[in-house]
């Protein structure tokens, strides 16, 4: 990455492993004045999930910028066909390019693309990053996410062992528009499991049925007498009609 000699740089932040890696070593490396974290903020960004990007940052000592994204102005995006992401991250990328580099004098912006992932054929995101040349430091050296995981534990961050959480977004199948109503049903659900204590939990948005996915060893206590009951209302309050849990877990 560039010298802190040269400027500054720019991090595109999630608040999850992979991302609070790269900011942890960009900071390490070029000093925590010379490293921005740049946090996008949509409906598609659960606010439990920003709280946590802003706790990690403030853990790694390094000021969070957050930059509006309107990926659901984009007929493209809202389409939700398999290029969704592409348009996601090219709304980011360019939210950055405008409103960030040249306020905060960065040379250069890099994201946490990790070896792992470079080796999907199913990462559009990663043509944005291409066309807006943001760089890709874990990816390039190689490191997995087995590698990522490792080195946040080594160096303490409290997410190193997280649980990957992707944009909301993701939780409505392809081609069923995107839509702000969706997207809080979905994170009103998820917040609700996490209060119960999943954790690890995704709910699939399937019109008026919610899909819930929990880690296997979750699935008994989520039947449980009592369990099952407050489980059910939650996420019926959330906005479903119906509650589906799927067997095979996440």
């Amino acid at each position: 990455m560039p010298s802190g000699r040269v400027g500054r740089v720019g991090v595109a932040f999630s608040g999850g492993v992979d991302s609070s890696l790269l900011l942890a070593l960009a900071a390490r490396s070029l000093g925590v004045e010379q490293v921005v974290a740049v946090l996008g903020v949509s409906p598609s960004l659960a606010a439990d999930e920003r709280r946590g990007a802003h706790d990690v940052a403030a853990h790694i000592g390094v000021a969070v910028v957050e930059v509006g994204t309107h990926e659901g102005d984009n007929p493209a995006y809202r389409r939700n066909g398999p290029d969704r992401c592409f348009h996601c991250k090219d709304e980011l990328f360019t939210r950055i390019s405008d409103e960030v580099v040249a306020a905060h004098r960065l040379v250069a912006v890099a994201y946490g693309e990790n070896a792992d992932d470079a080796r999907r054929p199913d990462r559009p995101g990663a043509r944005a990053a291409t066309n807006h040349r943001v760089l890709r430091p874990l990816a390039e050296a190689g490191l997995t996410k087995a590698d990522v995981r490792a080195l946040a534990r080594a160096l303490g961050l409290p997410n190193a062992d997280k649980p990957a959480a992707p944009c909301l977004a993701s939780r409505i199948p392809h081609f069923t528009e995107v839509d702000p109503t969706r997207l809080a049903q979905v994170e009103a659900a998820e917040h609700a499991l996490r209060a119960m204590g999943f954790a690890d939990s995704r709910v699939r948005h399937h019109g008026e049925v919610a899909r819930i996915e929990l880690a296997p060893d979750d699935l008994a206590r989520a039947v449980s007498p009592g369990v099952r009951d407050q489980l059910v209302a939650d996420v019926t309050a959330a906005g479903f009609r119906f509650v589906a849990l799927d067997l095979v877990g996440i």
